[in-house]
C-alpha cells in the first residue's frame, strides 16, 4: 500500500513539472517584442519509467540582428593622422599628383613640409588625398559653403539672364524689369555679364543699378564675382519677410530723416529772409 502511494506522488509530481516546464518554455518563446537570450542548457524531468530531457543545443535569441547605419557624409578638413587606407594616391601642395605610396610615406610628408592631408575622392582605387595648408583649407571650405549656398533649394526655380556690359539703357530696363517679375514670384534670378570689347563699363555697377531698381523686393543671393576672365556673374532672390520689415524700417528713417532736413532748410531760409 506503502508502494503505491509512494508511485502515486511521484507520478502527480512528473505531471506537475512537466506541466510548469511547458508553460516556462511557452512564456519565454512568445515573448518576442523584449530582447531575451538563452544560452544552452538541460533540464531533467524525473519520470518512473524513464527520463524526459528538455535541451536547447544552440542559444536563442529573441533580438533583431542590428543593421549597421550608413556612414555620414565626412565634413572637408584634415584627416589627421587616422588614415583608414593603406595606399594612397597622394597630390601636393601645389596641386601636382605625387603618384601612389603608402600611408606611412604619405605621413612622412607631412610632417616634414608641416601640412595637413585631406580626403578627396574616396570611391577610388587608390583614394586621392591631398597635402595642404590650413590656409588653403580654410579657403575651400569657404569655397564651398559659398557654393552651397548659392546652388538653389530644392523646389525654388532660378532663372538666368545674360548680356553684354556695353548694353543698351532701354535693353537694361527691359532686362530689369523682367528681373524684377521673377523675383516678384520669388525665383532665384542668376545674371551673368560679359565684358565686351572697348567697353569701359563697370559690370560690377551694373549688378548695383540692377538691384537698386529691385530693392524693395530682392537682394543678392550670391554677391558678384569674377567667375572668369571677362565674365562676373550674380544671384539674386527675393527678401524674406522680416529682411522686408527691416529695409522698409531702413526706408522710413531714410525718408523722415530728409523730411527733417528740408524742415530744417525752410526755417533757415525763412531766417534769412
Amino acid at each position: 500500500m506503502t508502494t503505491l502511494c509512494v508511485m502515486k506522488h511521484l507520478c502527480q509530481a512528473t505531471r506537475n513539472e512537466n506541466r510548469y516546464a511547458k508553460r516556462f518554455f511557452g512564456t519565454l518563446l512568445t515573448q518576442t517584442s523584449q530582447k531575451w537570450c538563452f544560452f544552452p542548457f538541460c533540464i531533467v524531468v524525473p519520470n518512473p519509467r524513464k527520463s524526459t530531457i528538455f535541451a536547447l543545443t544552440q542559444p536563442f535569441c529573441t533580438a533583431e540582428k542590428s543593421q549597421t547605419e550608413p556612414k555620414g557624409k565626412t565634413a572637408f578638413g584634415s584627416v589627421g593622422r587616422r588614415i583608414p587606407h593603406r595606399i594612397l594616391h597622394v597630390i601636393s601642395q601645389d596641386g601636382e599628383s605625387l603618384g601612389d605610396m603608402h600611408r606611412a610615406e604619405a605621413l612622412k610628408l607631412m610632417d616634414q613640409h608641416d601640412l595637413k592631408l585631406v580626403l578627396l575622392q574616396e570611391n577610388v582605387e587608390p583614394p586621392v588625398y591631398r597635402l595642404m595648408t590650413g590656409q588653403q583649407i580654410h579657403e575651400e571650405q569657404l569655397r564651398r559653403a559659398e557654393k552651397k549656398k548659392a546652388s538653389p533649394k530644392s523646389g525654388v526655380v532660378q532663372k538666368e539672364l545674360s548680356f553684354s556690359s556695353a548694353i543698351a539703357k532701354n535693353d537694361l530696363e527691359t532686362k530689369t524689369k523682367q528681373i524684377a517679375q521673377w523675383i516678384e514670384k520669388k525665383y532665384h534670378v542668376k545674371v551673368i555679364i560679359r565684358q565686351a570689347k572697348g567697353s569701359n563699363t563697370d559690370m560690377f555697377t551694373l549688378f548695383d543699378q540692377i538691384l537698386e531698381t529691385v530693392s524693395e523686393k530682392a537682394t543678392y543671393l550670391s554677391k558678384p564675382k569674377l567667375t572668369r576672365e571677362g565674365v562676373s556673374a550674380c544671384i539674386f532672390r527675393h527678401m524674406s519677410d522680416k529682411e522686408l520689415k527691416a529695409h522698409q524700417k531702413m526706408e522710413n528713417q531714410k525718408t523722415s530723416t530728409v523730411k527733417k532736413e528740408e524742415k530744417e532748410d525752410l526755417k533757415s531760409n525763412e531766417l534769412q529772409q
